[in-house]
Formats: C-alpha cells, sequence, structure tokens
C-alpha cells in the first residue's frame, strides 16, 4: 500500500489534497486564497492545486466555521494550532542506504526522550550521543512518541497530528537524519506510537470526522472507533508511514489493552499484516512490540518473520514490578499483586514469561489477569527494570538509584542483561543516572489546571508528605530536571555502572545472542533466603545457567551444578557473597 489515502502529497505540477470530513458540508483549502475542496465520496474532500512545492503551509476551513490544521499533517512549524506544511519526503538522500536492520534477536534497547535525552533536546543533538550508546552494547534506540503534541514540552503521550514529528526537537529532515546515522553505526531506531487514543488538546476530528470516535471511555478520553474503514487506515498507514518514509525499524504501540475492539478482525492484526508486507517488498527487519496489560499470549510471536498479524513481543511489566517490590519493598498500587513473594515472582518470569497467566489480580479487584505463557520463546518478552512510565508516575520522579544499593542494582542488572529475554534500559540507566523522570507537559488555561489538580488528587499522600518538593508538571523547571547530566558519566561510580554494562552486553552479543533462535523456557526457584537458580534450554541445545544470592547477606547453600563453563561471575560457590551473581552455560 504505497498511496496514501491521507495528508498532501507532492504531484508532477503541484501538490494534491485530501480530508475526511463525514459531517462537513463544506471544505476549503487555505493558501494565499480559499481554494473550495469537492465532495467525492463517503465523506472524502479533494483537491490537486499546481505550482505548489515543499514548504507551501495550508489549512483546511471547515463549513466556514472554524479553521484547522490537516490531520495527516506531515509537519506542524508552528504546533499544533498553526498550519500545516508540505514536505517532500524523497528529497534526502539517505547515507545507509543498504541497512536493512538487524534480527531481534539481537535486540538491546535503550527508551529515550527526545528532549530530556541532551541539553539541546533536539533530533540532531542526539547524533553526538550514538557512539555512546554503540559503544555500550545497546543496538537499538527507542523514542517516546514523537506525534505533534499542544506546546513545548511533553512526555510524547497526549500527541494529536500522529504523522507530524513535533517540531519542538527540529524538522522532519532532522529526525531522518538521526535515523540515518543510527543505521550507520548499526543500530536501529524504534518509536513509541499510541493508537489508543487523542490528546486532550489541538484535536478538531470530533467537529467534522465524529466518526473517529466511540461513546466507551479510555483513561485519557474517547476511544478510538476502528470499525469505521476510514478510521483503521488512518492507523494502519501511520504506522507504514514511520516505517517507510523515516526508515524506522520497528514500532512499540502503547497501552493496546485501551484499544476498543469490536470488529471480527482487529485493527492490530491488519496493522501487523501491513508492516509483514512492508518487510517482505523491502527485505527489512521490522519488529512491532506491544505494551499491553491483559498479558495475552495470542497476539505474540517472536519467530514469525515478517509479521503477519502478530507481534514480536510485550513489555513485561510483570517482571519490572516484581523486581521493584524485591529491591523497594514497596507494596502501593499495582505492586500488592506482587507483595507476596517477590523473588518466587521474579522466577516465574525468568523460567516462563508472564507472572500473570491467568491468575486473579488484586489490584484489579480479583479479575483474572493473562494467559499462559511458558510455550512461547523468551525472546517474546522484554524485560526491564526502569522506564518512563515506571519512573514518572511516581510522585518525584525518582529512579532506582535514589532508594536502592548499587549492589543491588548491578545484581538485578547482570540478571536482566544475559537473561534470553530482549533487555531494555531507560536512557541515563547505563551508567546510573540519579536525574529524575518527573511527569511534565506545556498545556494551558483550564486545561493545565486540571492537570494540575488532577496530580494533586492522585498523589494526595505525596504532596501530604513531601509537599512542595513535588514537582509541578506545568513548571519549565520540571522538565529540565529531567535532562541527562552527560557530565556525570565521568563520575568514578557512574563509570564502574558503565564498565558493567558493557562487560555484560559484551558476554550477551559472545555467549547468548548467536544462540538465542529456537530458545526456551526452562525452569527457575527462589528460596527464602534468596536463592535464586533457573535455566534455558538454547537454539544449539545448550543449557544456560543462573545461580544468584539476592540478599544483603552470604548465604550457605548448594548452588546447583557447576558442570557448565563460566561466561559471567566466575564459579558459584557453597558460600555465596550478597548480591552476587553467576551465569554458565553447558554445552553438550
Amino acid at each position: 500500500m504505497n498511496e496514501r489515502q491521507f495528508g498532501a502529497r507532492l504531484t508532477a505540477d503541484g501538490a494534491a489534497f485530501r480530508l475526511w470530513a463525514p459531517a462537513a458540508k463544506r471544505v476549503d483549502l487555505l493558501l494565499d486564497r480559499p481554494h473550495p475542496l469537492r465532495r467525492g465520496e463517503d465523506g472524502w474532500f479533494a483537491a490537486d492545486i499546481s505550482g505548489l512545492k515543499a514548504g507551501t503551509r495550508y489549512k483546511f476551513r471547515i463549513d466556514d466555521e472554524i479553521d484547522v490544521p490537516d490531520p495527516a499533517s506531515a509537519f506542524q512549524p508552528d504546533d499544533v494550532f498553526g498550519p500545516s506544511e508540505v514536505i517532500d519526503h524523497s528529497s534526502l538522500r539517505w547515507r545507509a542506504s543498504d541497512w536493512r536492520g538487524r534480527p531481534w534477536r539481537e535486540t538491546v534497547l535503550l527508551e529515550a526522550h527526545v528532549g530530556t535525552f541532551t541539553p539541546e533536546g533536539t533530533y540532531r543533538a542526539m547524533i553526538d550521543k550514538l557512539d555512546h550508546l554503540a559503544a555500550a552494547g545497546i543496538t537499538a534506540l527507542e523514542l517516546l512518541p514523537l506525534a505533534d503534541f499542544a506546546g513545548a514540552r511533553n512526555w510524547g503521550y497526549d500527541g494529536v497530528l500522529w504523522y507530524a514529528p513535533d517540531s519542538a526537537y527540529g524538522r522532519p529532515e532532522d529526525l531522518k537524519a538521526l535515523i540515518d546515522e543510527a543505521h550507520l553505526r548499526g543500530l536501529m531506531v524504534f518509536l513509541d506510537v499510541v493508537y489508543n487514543h487523542f490528546g486532550p488538546e489541538g484535536n478538531y476530528l470530533g467537529r467534522y470526522a465524529p466518526n473517529f470516535f466511540t461513546e466507551a471511555q479510555t483513561p485519557w478520553g474517547s476511544a478510538i472507533d476502528y470499525r469505521i474503514p476510514q478510521v483503521r487506515a488512518f492507523a494502519i498507514e501511520n504506522a507504514l508511514y514511520w516505517l517507510r518514509e523515516f526508515r524506522f525499524d520497528g514500532l512499540r504501540l502503547d497501552a493496546v489493552h485501551s484499544i476498543t475492539e469490536l470488529g471480527e478482525i482487529s485493527m492490530l492484526h491488519d496493522l501487523s499484516v501491513a508492516a509483514g508486507n512492508l518487510a517482505a517488498e523491502t527485505g527489512r527487519h521490522i519488529h512491532l512490540v506491544l505494551e499491553n496489560d491483559d498479558n495475552r499470549v495470542s497476539v505474540l510471536d517472536p519467530v514469525q518473520d515478517p509479521p503477519r498479524g502478530q507481534y514480536r513481543a510485550q513489555w513485561n511489566d510483570d517482571y519490572h514490578h516484581a523486581w521493584h517490590v524485591a529491591l523497594t519493598g514497596e507494596t502501593q498500587g499495582y505492586y500488592c499483586d506482587y507483595q507476596r513473594s517477590p523473588l518466587r515472582d521474579v522466577a516465574r518470569a525468568l523460567c516462563s514469561g508472564f507472572i500473570y497467566q491467568g491468575e486473579a489480580s488484586a489490584h484489579r479487584g480479583g479479575q483474572s489477569r493473562g494467559e499462559p505463557s511458558g510455550t512461547l520463546a523468551p525472546t517474546a518478552f522484554v524485560n526491564f527494570l526502569q522506564n518512563h512510565d515506571q519512573i514518572g508516575n511516581r510522585a518525584l520522579g525518582d529512579r532506582l538509584e535514589s532508594h536502592v544499593s548499587p549492589e543491588a542494582i548491578e545484581a538485578a542488572l547482570a540478571i536482566t542483561l544475559l537473561a534470553p529475554n530482549i533487555p531494555m534500559l531507560f536512557m541515563g540507566e547505563e551508567w546510573g543516572s540519579k536525574a529524575p523522570f518527573p511527569f511534565f507537559c506545556d498545556f494551558k488555561g483550564d486545561l493545565a489546571e486540571a492537570v494540575r489538580k488532577g496530580r494533586r488528587r492522585e498523589y494526595a499522600w505525596a504532596y501530604a508528605e513531601f509537599g512542595d518538593e513535588v514537582p509541578d508538571p506545568l513548571e519549565q523547571s520540571t522538565f529540565q530536571s529531567a535532562v541527562l547530566d552527560w557530565q556525570s558519566r565521568n563520575h568514578p561510580a557512574q563509570r564502574q555502572r558503565l564498565a558493567l554494562v558493557q562487560e555484560l552486553l559484551a558476554v550477551r552479543r559472545q555467549e547468548i545472542v548467536p544462540r538465542l533462535a529456537n530458545a526456551a523456557f526452562g525452569e527457575a526457584d527462589a528460596a527464602d533466603n534468596g536463592m535464586l537458580t533457573a535455566s534455558w534450554r538454547l537454539g544449539d541445545g545448550a543449557r544456560l545457567e543462573l545461580t544468584a544470592n539476592l540478599s544483603n547477606r552470604e548465604t550457605t547453600g548448594q548452588p546447583g551444578e557447576t558442570r557448565g563453563i563460566p561466561i559471567w561471575g566466575g564459579t558459584p560457590r557453597e558460600v555465596m557473597t550478597p548480591w552476587s551473581v553467576f551465569w554458565r552455560v553447558e554445552t553438550r
């Protein structure tokens, strides 16, 4: 599907414009003067205008009442309320012209927010840090959502113009340059996309295309009605747009459990098939990943290449939650589901993927959650100790480093980065950054005040305990506090952490990745004294074994068989020191 239905495109002698506005009686294209669009079938309005070039700015006027940007705008130089700009996506000469991506099993993700990744907060500035990522052993950079949002700063999940990379970070060609430079260094680039809702400010679809929405509500606004063919096409074309025009190597779909699916064939299935067709057509590796609180196994298949209706992997929140409870002792909110025996929960995640595989969740009022996942490949799960949500949804936006000893964090990293699942780090985690990542946005007026009140209501206990220490999400200082301090990498403790991560990822690259094809889950167990053991069958028939003491005291016990070859940590002894981790491979 190379021909897009939505948005403006350049033609041989000008530009073509299309807008799906089934509730509009009249639509005018605003250039130097209004140009009436002709009404076609099924609510489409269109016009071909000669003499136009890339850089042309335009809006649509609906029924002589309201002027709106193109919902499929390729760029908004003056934010979501300004005119849209026609972009020539064929103008860039890609330097990494032979890049076809990397197999999924080679993936080591680093999640990053463009605006806080560097002091400059731009796509171009990120290029200067790509060598650091490659040297650390990262193979894939994942960007938080870029769809244009209202204001100058936002996490990205309030996007309203899905096709327009936000101008706060630079122009589309700057984003392409970042991706091109990443590819030249062997780095994949993923994009987080949001198809479960539109942001609260700057979305005009309800005025001229109310068919986009159902009466159902998500936690963030009206649900999108993917039963409508044009609405489904809008999302699928958007996914292909990022993959084709910007050459992203993969997408992470946000909170798909909040997508209301009422049709026989889900939008998620059709999107996967379309991406698979693109992969087959171009010979590229394209990877699709989900965030799905429902823990649905039926939508996952990390082996299917190219994708044909399913998804490579899912962010494994269960894994994070169990580790967080084990390391911090916190049990509030959703952590209550992991308080009984967090280390045993870690073991369950290591030996079969999800922790909740159909069990009742106390946090969800006793509802059952999840499906049995042990038959999937370990690479169907993206495991992490921190990410934007798990840091940013805390009242202070504080990281693990503020609460947990370096020894404990490093033990958890030694397990996460060498287990056969796909590992992910949050920006700066590779050197132990303590920069917070609080929630921030740049709304105005009543909406800004509503956000403030909502945060105060949600974190009333934190305001009572910390008072003015709780950051105001609307203040620029809150955003500035999240900017990474790259100079801190030079501190002794941070140099030591980075060296550890480099060492672990080098071992992963040499010893684990070549054996990941056809790997399978094995067994795992955790004892009351903190002893954790686990094993996996690797694709070449070898057995990968883990032994760890995840406690702050020496542990005496039988660490298990030691016939394998140590690949990290040496050989486990009967008396194991606190927070010690040992990995070995037993070959046939």
